[in-house]
């Protein structure tokens, strides 16, 4: 699930899934009280850890945080802040707000503030005011006896009601660049009200149990390897299985809604890229060139070169188009280490990449078709969704006019297929504008992964065309679309959505069964014939050992069904059904259950039913 802030691809979150909205309770919005707390939380540093430098200290979607460089101990060693320490900073934050008094703002020139700055040792806030553009005002902010250099804004005085929280200690590189010093981020949240507090801890605590890293662990899903290099992705068999079944139903939407598939290698020439504009517009983003034969060839970050070179291989005709061609495609891009997050956050990954080539009267209705396509797989995974038209960056090729033409191509598609637009302004792919779905999640929080994008530029670029009906050339236009996006995003954040709990059809294990004792062994196993044999993924615990131990063994791993076997389903041939997070059990003959799984599989439903005894 292709992003918090600026960054693409990591998960942004909604907050508390309360009635009212936290932000409209107090008497300042809470993004503000929260950059104030994150001021009175430096503050309180100081006073602590004596010679502590000071970085950046922003609000952020959940609350604030602030990057510091905390002086060596008294021994001289580098001193992590523990969970200690963020309560001593707590107890002293509350002594600071009693005397604060009024917030304080004063304006200073460049010079000034860069004197200041340094005279208090604070090297890195020096570097941020040169951050600061020419002409705009350089502020400080002060409560009691510490300032800092912030634009603002900020609550009037912390003598108020408010209630606070630092949760967590993490290690950010200066300006996010390894090469650079490494900071302790110190993270923490502040509400208007307790209750409101209290409500976000709550759900940061399922956040934590949902973390993707932790269940991958748990359930054996996925890992990463120091040896083979950070961000690159091991999928173990567990997670093999959720992925093929995916993949499965990726394809068969595909094939029915007339794409091809296609492959295109990994390694190509440099000059694709050059021609293509991602050297130009991506070259931060892409690995190295390797030379070969005296060559300079590129591993790739994108597929769509790739594509462009199949239509190129031949000439093509107005009968044939529209193209749709399908790749489940590897691509590499590189990302800083300390952005580096899971399977969220990687540096190779699998996008089910596709694009249509297609005549200038087709496009609408194309879009239109993607749009269908992306609306309904992301809701067989239960996901609603919001649509962001994201109009021209900064850095794009293409004339302003070509770009309208696409714009207008996107905004008729979503009028056709009646979907509502959010304006994203500069936020399109540097060569055309682009429609992106944002999905949320069962915790609330808002995750980018689909998108579909009108390009009327690369077929300019490599020289694309077809003969019309007329006998003419003319020139073809290209849709980017990507519906799941990177396939370890988009599993990763599944596994938090669920929470390890996925529905039965795409689950690891679908079915555990469980003898009760050991002469009951030779009936779960012919059960468990007859599933396998109609492609069930089946776990028959048969092995010696107490039952109370397997259905513990089945609940860790969130087996959607288990069936439990003694003497009386021995001899009436039923089953003991026990759903995923039930103690219940229900017994019903096992020709029943059977019907039931084949159901649920057949329809992907995301319910798990009890069967009717």
């Amino acid at each position: 699930m292709a992003t918090p802030g600026t960054d693409p691809h990591a998960p942004h979150a909604a907050g508390c899934c309360d009635t009212t909205d936290p932000r409209e309770r107090g008497p300042f919005p809470l993004s503000t009280l929260r950059h104030s707390v994150s001021h009175l939380m430096a503050s309180a540093v100081a006073k602590l850890f004596p010679g502590a430098k000071f970085g950046f200290g922003p609000a952020v979607e959940h609350g604030f945080y602030y990057d510091i460089e905390i002086p060596p101990g008294e021994d001289g060693e580098p001193r992590a802040l523990e969970e200690k320490d963020l309560r001593r900073i707590e107890d002293e934050m509350r002594r600071i707000a009693k005397k604060a008094g009024a917030m304080q703002c004063l304006t200073l020139t460049r010079d000034e503030a860069k004197a200041r700055m340094a005279a208090q040792g604070q090297s890195y806030k020096v570097e941020a005011v040169d951050l600061i553009p020419a002409g705009e005002a350089i502020t400080f902010y002060r409560h009691g006896d510490w300032e800092d250099l912030c634009e603002g804004p900020h609550i009037d005085r912390f003598d108020r009601e408010f209630a606070f929280q630092l949760t967590t200690v993490a290690g950010a590189y200066w300006r996010g660049d390894e090469k650079r010093p490494m900071l302790q981020r110190i993270y923490g949240t502040a509400f208007w009200t307790k209750e409101d507090l209290a409500a976000h801890l709550a759900w940061l605590e399922e956040v934590k149990a949902r973390d993707h890293r932790k269940l991958g662990t748990d359930l054996d899903l996925f890992s990463t390897h120091d040896e083979a290099g950070a961000g690159f992705v091991f999928w173990h068999p567990n997670l093999g299985l959720v992925r093929r079944e995916i993949e499965s139903f990726w394809w068969s939407e595909h094939l029915a809604r007339g794409y091809e598939p296609v492959y295109t290698p990994h390694v190509v020439r440099e000059k694709l890229f050059e021609k293509s504009g991602h050297l130009q517009n991506y070259a931060d983003l892409m690995y190295s060139p390797m030379d070969i034969d005296e060559i300079l060839y590129r591993i790739k970050p994108m597929n769509c070169p790739g594509h462009i070179l199949i239509y190129k291989s031949r000439g093509r005709s107005y009968r044939e188009l529209p193209l749709r061609w399908a790749e489940l495609g590897t691509v590499y891009r590189y990302e800083r280490s300390g952005v580096l997050h899971g399977m969220l956050r990687v540096r190779g990954f699998t996008q089910d990449d596709s694009h249509i080539f297609c005549t200038p009267e087709q496009l609408a209705d194309e879009i239109a078709g993607v749009i269908d396509l992306i609306a309904h797989t992301l809701r067989t995974f239960g996901f609603q969704f919001t649509a962001y038209l994201a109009t021209r960056p900064e850095k794009a090729i293409g004339s302003p006019e070509v770009w309208e033409r696409a714009l207008e191509a996107l905004k008729a598609a979503a009028a056709k297929s009646h979907l509502a637009l959010v304006l994203d302004e500069g936020g399109g792919a540097f060569y055309g504008p682009k429609i992106d779905f944002k999905v949320r999640d069962a915790l609330g929080r808002e995750w980018q992964n689909s998108t579909v994008q009108c390009d009327f530029n690369l077929p300019e670029r490599f020289d694309l065309s077809y003969t019309d009906k007329d006998g003419a050339h003319k020139r073809p236009i290209m849709v980017h679309r990507a519906v799941l996006g990177s396939f370890e995003r988009f599993v990763g954040g599944l596994i938090e959505h669920f929470g390890g709990r996925f529905p039965l059809w795409i689950a690891p294990e679908q079915v555990a069964l469980i003898p009760i004792r050991e002469q009951h062994a030779d009936y779960v196993r012919e059960l468990s014939g007859i599933l396998k044999a109609d492609g069930f993924r089946v776990g028959c615990m048969d092995e010696a050992g107490h039952m109370n131990k397997k259905i513990q063994s089945a609940e860790k791993a969130r087996t959607p069904y288990m069936l439990i076997a003694g003497d009386r389903e021995v001899a009436e041939r039923t089953v003991a059904v026990r759903r995923r997070g039930s103690r219940e059990q229900t017994v019903v003959p096992f020709e029943k259950f059977h019907g039931l799984v084949k159901a649920l599989r057949a329809s992907r439903s995301l319910e798990l039913p009890a069967p009717a005894g």
